[in-house]
């Protein structure tokens, strides 16, 4: 993870509603950091970047397996220095890092890890040669990729989905009717709550959106522990619980 930095209040958004409260956002770090660390997480901490707003979300700039690590390129050029700002810390955990080739596009957003594959949503920040090079390092790295197409619109694949558990995905209506998700089970976020769908499943528990009841309810139902965070400050940047942290198994 990395410190929010105080210039975080002009970070990227697709819809503008306002600049975050520094300080409300902090603490919604902090809570998040405490989340991780009861989920059982060991948690390391890069220090906060002024001259990158979006650099608190280090899921953009990189992948990361107990195989290795793979640097990404960030479609938005704005975040581009974030990668090489990210690279000692991965370089220092991981035994292998690979770079995707410089002539395309691919954020961490887009990408969704589950154990039958890799799924990398082409956006307006990944295109298809960066998907492409992304399916080649994983490939290397012993992961099979496959390139799906993120719906018109929605800034990252991830915005509109997260992995439950090994066979179910929480999704928005609108990804699920694209047939993406065919091979899996689905639970589908009511309407008027999409940015629920960017929950995050660490170990045995599911960290959502604390502002989404009928999404809570809806997980309560089916069993599964959900812990909820307060994401409203991050979420006028456009993220949400996933864009946090880069996880992985040692």
């Amino acid at each position: 993870m990395r410190r929010p930095a105080p210039s975080v209040v002009n970070g990227l958004r697709a819809d503008d509603r306002g600049s975050p409260d520094f300080a409300k956002l902090q603490e919604e770090h902090d809570a998040y950091v405490a989340a991780l660390t009861a989920a059982g997480v060991a948690v390391q901490i890069l220090a906060a970047d002024d001259a990158f707003p979006d650099s608190v979300f280090v899921e953009d700039p990189a992948l990361v397996y107990a195989e290795g690590a793979i640097l990404l390129r960030p479609g938005a050029a704005s975040r581009r220095g974030e990668v090489e700002k990210i690279k000692p810390a991965l370089s220092e955990n991981f035994p292998t890092v690979l770079e995707i080739s410089a002539n395309g596009f691919a954020e961490g957003g887009d990408i969704l890890n589950t154990p039958r594959t890799v799924m990398i949503g082409l956006s307006s920040r990944t295109d298809k040669t960066g998907a492409q090079s992304a399916v080649t390092c994983l490939k290397k790295l012993g992961r099979e990729a496959e390139v799906v197409q993120t719906p018109a619109g929605v800034l990252h694949f991830k915005t509109d989905c997260s992995l439950l558990d090994e066979e179910t995905i929480l999704t928005t209506r609108r990804l699920a009717a694209s047939g993406v998700f065919k091979e899996y089970k689905t639970v589908t976020v009511p309407d008027g709550e999409e940015a629920a769908a960017n929950a995050l499943r660490v170990n045995d528990v599911v960290f959502l959106g604390s502002h989404f009841p009928r999404t809570r309810e809806l997980l309560d139902t089916r069993g599964y522990a959900v812990v909820a965070l307060d994401t409203r400050e991050i979420g006028l940047v456009d993220a949400g619980l996933s864009c946090m942290s880069l996880r992985w198994r040692s």
